[in-house]
C-alpha cells in the first residue's frame, strides 16, 4: 500500500512497473538476415516490428525470451519494437537501427535436365507448413554445430541468376563442400518434423528445435532418421549426396526463426572456401 500525496503515489507505480517490465533488444544494429534477441521481464508475452508479431517464451531465469528475425530483404532503416502484453497493449517500444548486409550477386550454371526441373507434387506446401511450425520446449542451446566441417561454397543472402537470367531469389541458406557419403549432423537438439525425397530438395530432414527455431538439410544421398524421431546435438540426419536441383555432392542447410530464412553465421563459425566449387 502507498501512504502520502496521489502524485507521490502515482509515481511510484510507474517506476515499479517499468522496473518489473524492462525489455533490451540485441544487437542494437542488426544487419539484414541477422536475428534480433529479445529479453523481458514482468508481463510482457509477444513483440512486433514492422507488423510482424512473434512469441517470447518464458526461461528459467524468469524472464521471457524471443528470437525476432530480419528478414534478407527488409529496407535498412530505423525500426520499432514493439512489446506486448497478453492482452496485446502495447506496453514498451525500442528503435533497432537495421544495416544493410550488402549481398553480392550469384550467377549458376545449370544443364537443361536441372533448369527444367519440376517440384514434386505438395513439395513446397510440405516445407512451408514445417516453418511454421511452433513448439513451446526448447530444444536448443549454444553454440550450435556446423552440421559438416567443409567450408563455404555459396553464402546465405546472395541474389541467383540462373544461366545469366535473373530468378528474383536468393539464396536462404549455406552450401558447405562436403564429399559424398559424409555424415550431417544435427546443429543443436530437437524433433525431426520432415523427413522424405523431394524432387528439388533432394533427401530432406527438417528439424524443430522449439520456440520458433527450426533447420532444413538438404540434398542428401540417404537419411538416417524419419518424422517423429528426437535427436541431440550432433546426431547423425543423414549422408551428403547430390539429389534434387544439385550438379555435385555438397550440403545446403537454412535456418529457420519463426519461418523465416536468417543468416546461419549468426549462430556457427564458418569460413568461405578459397575457391569455391561450381556447385550450389
Amino acid at each position: 500500500m502507498c501512504y502520502g500525496t496521489v502524485v507521490r503515489c502515482l509515481f511510484l507505480f510507474i517506476a515499479t512497473s517499468a522496473i518489473a517490465q524492462n525489455c533490451t533488444t540485441a544487437p542494437a544494429r542488426p544487419k539484414q538476415g541477422d536475428v534480433i534477441r529479445l529479453t523481458c521481464s514482468g508481463d510482457v508475452t509477444s513483440a512486433r516490428m514492422n507488423g510482424f508479431t512473434i512469441r517470447l517464451f518464458p526461461h528459467q531465469d524468469g524472464n521471457r525470451l524471443g528470437l525476432m528475425p530480419v528478414t534478407v530483404d527488409e529496407k535498412p532503416g530505423i525500426y520499432a519494437i514493439e512489446f506486448l502484453t497478453a492482452k496485446s497493449i502495447v506496453n514498451q517500444s525500442h528503435n533497432v537501427t537495421i544495416a544493410d548486409a550488402h549481398f553480392l550477386s550469384q550467377n549458376i550454371v545449370l544443364g537443361k535436365q536441372l533448369a527444367e526441373l519440376q517440384p514434386s507434387l505438395g513439395e513446397y506446401d510440405t516445407v512451408a507448413k514445417f516453418k511454421q511450425i511452433l513448439t513451446e520446449d526448447r530444444r536448443w542451446a549454444e553454440p550450435f554445430l556446423p552440421p559438416v566441417p567443409g567450408c563455404i561454397t555459396s553464402p546465405y543472402g546472395v541474389h541467383r541468376l540462373h544461366n545469366g537470367k535473373p530468378t528474383g531469389n536468393y539464396h536462404t541458406g549455406l552450401d558447405q563442400r562436403t564429399p559424398a557419403g559424409k555424415p550431417i549432423r544435427a546443429i543443436a537438439g530437437g524433433d525431426v518434423r520432415l523427413a522424405g525425397h523431394f524432387n528439388l530438395h533432394g533427401n530432406t530432414v527438417g528439424v524443430d528445435h522449439g520456440q520458433g527455431l527450426e533447420s532444413i538439410y538438404l540434398h542428401m544421398s540417404q537419411l538416417a532418421v524419419k518424422d517423429g524421431d528426437t535427436v541431440n546435438r550432433g546426431d547423425v540426419l543423414g549422408y551428403a549426396g547430390s539429389t534434387g536441383r544439385s550438379t555435385a555432392p555438397h550440403l545446403h542447410w537454412n535456418l529457420y526463426v519463426n519461418g523465416i530464412p536468417v543468416n546461419p553465421l549468426q549462430w556457427v563459425s564458418l569460413k568461405p572456401c578459397a575457391k569455391p566449387a561450381k556447385h550450389r
